[in-house]
């Protein structure tokens, strides 16, 4: 072991202290690979040791902390509901008390009797008794001591199995105090403008606060920190792409009035602003990289069909990149849709399937060609569009003269997907999401693209209505989708998962088998549900299944019959998730929603309502609450809605949220202040103005060289 004198902020975790094998993979699921992790490894809350208590001492009603041992302790079933629980007593030496853990029974053994722990919770009553209702714990060596007057606030730590908010504390103490000088990257002139702590104080009072306030603005200074590097790779990258060359494609003003005027409806003037925006892009001389972010059947695709049609008509090929087969099927299938009048030459190249329109043998018609003949048609420049899957970026596809690449779903793509699809030349960029975006996080994730916004939706389309559904509300709403069915309507049935899970697969997480069985008892699977209603429940209807593990012919068989309406009921997991589009399709029902994120709960309901019918997202719950989370999304009007809603009230979140980001908890608060975003952006352009290498600031570079890594920019 190195001395920790020896020790610098990248020295690996093992080589700083004893780990064990399964303390090594803990940490590695929190992303603790080095010294500098650790010490980054915020604090999820605190708690006040001012409150520590002893038994004597508690209170009905309050939330208290206390030091006490385990005296014994059981898992088993309450009486009437069934509900798996573990229960038992605690004591120290000024009584006993009572200690129920709901829903977690393999808590008993975890707490073996003898076992001396700080508990924190809510102290109940029972009958005459009082008891601890789930209390978190944190188990004590014998003889450890916790001095309030030392440290008045404990820090609470994201875990993972094996390592402890308690571990933690300790390595961390430990290396805050023998260290050394750690150098700030931020320079010291906005460290002073915005009243922030220097890194090792702002270290110190995160981890081992005197005060909440002295915590809360360590984290501030920590938020800035992380948004200002973002945004300092994301500006160095916009100054990089605006000095390269690209193709300059003329508007031609003429087409696109005939393109216009074939459609059967006229555009909203959110999509005339954003179809404006990307013709005056195509004039300039660099690349234009664009977001066209819109909710849900606001016309994204047309947008881009507009696009695609001038920069073909000026001898430019197009590339379209979508995320899965059966969405870059329906792309292809619009595309001839919009741009048939015009002999447009249209290719789709999937891992399963290419395909070609117009036919040789049917002009009004695709054909199924090699995929040889469809990359050779795609290097000569015979194919126009080509849209596919993750397939365009192969090496052996290239093309003659691309000059607009699209991407939808952009953030399911990295910098370096988004290059391969280039091949190494620069055309025209779009990014199309319709994933809901706070601005906060456009400006921050996207600040290297232009924004366009589609929030208006085309005209004609009713609302949809959103209802929770208890279970004892089952039956009639089965009764109202019957209904529906009868007068010509088609429902879309969402799962959380394909089959029955296997628990076994939760050991490598560190979830009790019986905790993770319990999760999993109530949620219906997709197969599971398709054989229930088929059987029971509509066994007169149509009803077909769609799932990830279905081969792509299967899945697109299955999707073809129930566009065509000959089928119902369509049961599903998350596959149709993104992007189908089934007219005729007037209800949602989603099998336990409280499974899913608000991003995906409202993709799921934007499948419907793309007709002339009253449409009905119903969302089933498996413990009959209505949670605040699933009350916004049924008042919310729109996506962006939500996804402000999100971000204010849930941290991460679940429609922007750092696991699809990959933005730190401390970094999405950032993210709640407009301010704080605006003044990142505003300092990072000004030194990158100054010197795009960052050269006088080498630490602040090399930070923005990790962050690049980090956020998958690369």
């Amino acid at each position: 072991m190195p001395t920790l004198a020896a020790v610098n902020l990248e020295t690996a975790v093992e080589q700083v202290f004893r780990v064990t094998p399964r303390q090594r993979s803990a940490l590695a699921k929190l992303g603790i690979r080095t010294a500098r992790d650790i010490l980054f490894h915020f604090p999820s809350r605190y708690e006040s040791l001012g409150g520590l208590k002893r038994i004597k001492d508690l209170r009905e009603g309050e939330t208290a902390s206390i030091i006490a041992t385990v005296v014994g302790l059981q898992a088993r079933k309450a009486w009437k509901s069934k509900m798996n629980m573990a229960e038992g007593v605690l004591q120290d030496e000024t009584g006993a008390l009572d200690v129920v853990w709901f829903r977690q029974p393999y808590v008993a053994n975890m707490l073996r009797p003898g076992t001396r722990a700080r508990f924190s919770g809510k102290v109940g009553r029972r009958k005459t008794l009082l008891v601890l209702q789930n209390p978190e714990y944190e188990p004590l060596a014998d003889d450890e001591t916790i001095t309030t007057a030392a440290l008045p606030y404990l820090a609470v730590y994201p875990e993972s199995y094996g390592i402890t908010s308690r571990w933690l504390r300790h390595a961390i103490a430990k290396l805050l105090s023998e260290i050394g000088a750690l150098a700030d990257p931020i320079p010291p002139e906005i460290l002073q403008k915005y009243h922030l702590p220097a890194l090792a104080r702002a270290l110190g009072a995160i981890h081992q606060p005197k005060t909440l306030g002295e915590a809360e603005g360590a984290r501030k200074r920590f938020s800035f920190e992380e948004i200002f590097l973002i945004q300092l790779s994301r500006q160095r990258e916009r100054l990089r792409r605006e000095k390269e060359p690209s193709f300059r494609i003329p508007t031609d003003t003429e087409l696109l009035k005939r393109f216009l005027g074939t459609l059967p409806f006229p555009l909203t003037g959110a999509q005339e602003r954003a179809i404006g925006d990307i013709l005056k892009d195509f004039e300039r001389r660099h690349p234009m990289a664009r977001l066209l972010e819109g909710d849900v059947g606001s016309g994204k695709t047309l947008v881009a069909a507009a696009a695609a049609l001038n920069a073909v008509a000026a001898g430019y090929q197009v590339a379209y990149l979508a995320p899965t087969e059966i969405l870059s099927r329906q792309h292809f299938a619009e595309f001839i849709k919009r741009l048939a009048p015009f002999k447009i030459r249209i290719g789709l190249l999937t891992g399963a399937e290419a395909k070609k329109f117009p036919s040789k043998v049917n002009p009004r018609d695709a054909t199924h060609i090699s995929k040889s003949q469809m990359i050779r048609w795609c290097r000569d420049g015979e194919i126009q569009i080509l849209i596919g899957t993750h397939a365009l970026i192969e090496e052996k596809v290239q093309f003659k003269k691309l000059g607009f690449a699209v991407v939808d779903e952009q953030h399911r793509f990295g910098v370096r997907q988004r290059q391969k699809a280039t091949k190494g030349v620069q055309p025209h960029f779009l990014s199309m999401s319709a994933t809901p975006i706070p601005r906060t996080l456009a400006l921050t994730m996207y600040g290297d693209l232009d924004l366009s916004v589609l929030d208006e939706m085309p005209p004609g389309r009713e609302p949809i209505e959103t209802r929770i559904i208890a279970p004892s509300e089952r039956d009639a709403t089965y009764a109202l989708v019957r209904r529906e069915v009868q007068s010509g309507g088609q429902v879309f049935v969402i799962c959380p998962k394909i089959e029955e899970k296997n628990t076994d697969d939760d050991a490598e997480s560190g979830k009790p088998q019986s905790q993770a069985k319990l999760d999993w008892a109530e949620v219906k699977s997709a197969k599971a549900e398709y054989k229930k209603l088929s059987e029971e429940v509509f066994p007169d209807l149509r009803i077909g299944l769609v799932h990830g593990r279905l081969k792509p012919t299967e899945k697109e068989s299955v999707m073809q019959k129930f566009r065509k309406g000959d089928l119902d009921i369509l049961v599903a997991t998350s596959v149709i998730e993104v992007g189908v589009d089934v007219p005729n399709a007037s209800i949602m029902m989603i099998e336990g929603g409280e499974r899913f994120g608000l991003a995906q709960l409202h993709q799921f309901r934007g499948r419907v309502g793309r007709g002339t019918r009253k449409s009905y997202c119903f969302v089933f719950t498996t413990n009959g609450g209505e949670t605040r989370r699933l009350e916004a999304l049924r008042k919310a009007k729109t996506g962006f809605e939500l996804a402000e809603y999100d971000l204010q009230f849930r941290g991460a979140g679940e429609l922007s949220g750092s696991k699809q980001w990959g933005v730190s908890d401390v970094g999405m608060e950032a993210l709640k202040n407009i301010k704080m975003v605006e003044a990142a952006r505003a300092e990072a352009q000004e030194l990158v103005a100054r010197d795009a290498d960052l050269a006088p600031w080498p630490l602040l570079a090399e930070r923005v060289q990790a962050i690049d890594r980090q956020y998958h920019f690369e």
